[in-house]
C-alpha cells in the first residue's frame, strides 16, 4: 500500500468514532437525555405526590412495583438478548427455522426463558419484601398477575428482537418502551396522582395494568383487585404471542 492509503486509513480509524456519531446521532441523543428526564419525574413529581395512601408504608406502597419493573426487565432482557445475539451476532435463527419444530412451540420455547427467569427475580425479591413490610402477603391473585406479567414481556422482548435490524435499534427500543414504563407506570407513584391527560397515556402500556394487579393483589386490605386491568394486560399478552407468531411465520426476520 501507498503512504496516502496508509494516511487515508490513519484518518478513518482516528475518526470512526466520530463518524459513528454522525450516522446514529438522534439515536445517541435520545437515549443520553431519556434516563435524567424520567429520573426527573420519577423522583422530582412522583415521590413527592404520590408516596404513602391510606395509611400505607411508602415501603409496602413500592415494593409491588418493583416486583413488577423486575419482571418487566428480567423477562424482557433474557429473551430479547438471547434472541438478538442469535440473529445477528452468530446467525444461528436462521438455522433453528429450518427445524421441523411447530411455531407456537418455538415461540414458546424462545419466552420460557425470559419467564422461568423473571418468576425467580420477582420471588426472591418478594421474600425479601415480605420482611420489609408485613402489610404484603402471598394471594393466588399475585402469583397469577405475576406469571401473566412476565409471560407478556417475554412474548414482547421476542418481539423486540425480532423486529430489531441492528443492536443499535434495540437499545433505542429500550430507550423510548421500555424504560419510560419503567418510571413511570405506578412502579414508584400512583399513577391517580398524575394529571388525567398523562393518566390516559400510561393505561395504554402494560405495565402499568401490571403494576395494579400486582399491587392490588399483594394488599387486598388496602386496594380493590382491578379485573378490568387484569383482562388488558392478559390482552396485551396474547396480541404479543400472535406478533411474534406472525413474525417468524412470514419470516421477518
Amino acid at each position: 500500500c501507498s503512504d496516502d492509503e496508509h494516511t487515508q486509513a490513519d484518518v478513518l480509524r482516528r475518526w470512526s468514532d466520530l463518524m459513528f456519531l454522525k450516522h446514529n446521532f438522534w439515536n445517541i441523543l435520545i437515549m443520553s437525555l431519556m434516563s435524567p428526564i424520567l429520573y426527573l419525574i420519577a423522583f422530582g413529581y412522583g415521590l413527592r405526590t404520590g408516596t404513602a395512601e391510606m395509611g400505607l408504608s411508602y415501603v409496602a406502597f413500592v415494593i409491588p412495583g418493583i416486583v413488577a419493573l423486575s419482571s418487566l426487565n428480567t423477562s424482557f432482557s433474557a429473551t430479547s438478548t438471547r434472541l438478538n445475539v442469535q440473529r445477528l451476532y452468530y446467525r444461528s435463527f436462521d438455522e433453528m427455522l429450518m427445524c421441523p419444530i411447530s411455531l407456537p412451540a418455538m415461540v414458546l420455547g424462545k419466552s420460557v426463558l425470559g419467564m422461568v427467569r423473571g418468576l425467580l427475580a420477582c420471588g426472591l425479591l418478594y421474600i425479601l419484601g415480605l420482611f420489609l413490610a408485613p402489610e404484603l402477603t402471598v394471594t393466588p391473585l399475585f402469583v397469577v398477575s405475576v406469571v401473566i406479567n412476565c409471560a407478556t414481556f417475554s412474548f414482547l422482548g421476542v418481539g423486540a428482537a425480532l423486529l430489531a435490524k441492528s443492536h443499535q435499534s434495540m437499545a433505542t427500543f429500550n430507550s423510548l418502551i421500555i424504560l419510560p414504563m419503567t418510571f413511570l407506570c405506578g412502579t414508584f407513584f400512583s399513577v391517580s396522582s398524575l394529571p388525567e391527560v398523562f393518566q390516559a397515556i400510561l393505561y395504554c402500556l402494560p405495565l402499568t395494568h401490571a403494576s395494579e394487579c400486582i399491587r392490588a393483589a399483594a394488599l387486598p386490605d388496602f386496594y380493590d383487585f382491578p379485573w378490568i386491568s387484569l383482562v388488558i394486560l392478559i390482552a396485551f399478552m396474547v396480541a404479543f404471542y400472535v406478533l411474534d407468531w406472525w413474525l417468524i411465520k412470514t419470516r421477518r426476520i
